[in-house]
């Protein structure tokens, strides 16, 4: 019996490096291929350079890139953690048709391909003039993570003492008094992890923004798929490793500020 435990164990460790390695490899070539010194993407490198890292800061169209996803994803972050909060609270405790209906509704923009999304939105939003602004890219955002801040929030409500809030109400504090002073220190954690997941999902999407974009509000998304088709320069290898490495960021200094414990339990 203890050689098959340990026969098992082997093989469940075996797979996991394997797959460790399939998600790790491809992200190790582009950050390695931002360093070659050729003028076209190429692995291995023949010798490492930092000079694409310099014609990245020195672009303005890759740093009005770099502005215009901060924009999208800092509006995105903000509305889709209104809404997901506001909605998780709304259908707490409250088990109706009505109330189940509209949680299968608001998972429906997970399920819709982004290409649908991106061309619905760009005919409705071009009849107001607003197809290759900030607000229309911010709003196909919140679509997709909207649904994400609410299934988060809602898990983090599940496991947030009500009694509480309960008390303060009856002890005469307001509504918004009692969220602000009684709930949002209690679920601080969980808050602003569905904060970075919605700013990550803003960050990185492309389909959706790829429609809805113009040449002033490009994303970094956008541009790179735009500078592959004209010249494949390492410049892009450069922007790839920038997103990788902010997401990463993002993600440890969320870990460091609240505590790697105290975020697993309140997801």
């Amino acid at each position: 019996m203890r050689t098959r435990e340990r026969f098992l164990l082997g093989l469940f460790r075996a797979v996991y490096v394997a797959l460790f390695l399939l998600l790790v490899t491809p992200l190790l070539i582009v950050v390695i291929t931002s360093f070659t010194e050729a003028r076209y993407l190429t692995f291995p490198p023949e010798a490492l350079t930092l000079q694409w890292y310099g014609e990245f800061l020195q672009d303005s169209s890759w740093i009005a890139a770099v502005f215009n996803s901060l924009i999208v994803g800092v509006g995105t972050m903000v509305i889709s953690t209104v809404l997901g909060v506001s909605a998780a609270l709304g259908v707490r405790d409250r088990d109706s048709r009505l109330t189940n209906g509209l949680m299968l509704v608001s998972v429906l923009p997970l399920f819709i391909p982004p290409v649908i999304i991106g061309v619905a939105l760009l005919s409705l939003l071009s009849q107001y003039g607003l197809h290759q602004s900030y607000v229309g890219v911010i709003i196909a955002h919140t679509l997709w993570a909207t649904p994400l801040v609410f299934f988060i929030m809602q898990a983090v409500f599940s496991r947030f003492n009500w009694n509480l809030r309960d008390a303060a109400l009856d002890l005469g504090a307001g509504p918004y008094r009692t969220f602000f002073e009684i709930v949002l220190p209690e679920i601080r954690e969980g808050l602003i992890a569905a904060g970075v997941i919605a700013f990550i999902v803003s960050l990185q999407e492309f389909i959706m923004a790829m429609f809805l974009t113009g040449v002033d509000t490009r994303t970094i998304p956008v541009l790179a798929y735009t500078a592959i088709r004209q010249v494949l320069d390492p410049v892009v290898s450069v922007v790839s490793t920038v997103l990788v490495f902010s997401v990463l960021v993002l993600v440890i200094v969320a870990a460091l500020l609240l505590g790697t414990e105290r975020l697993a339990r309140q997801l």
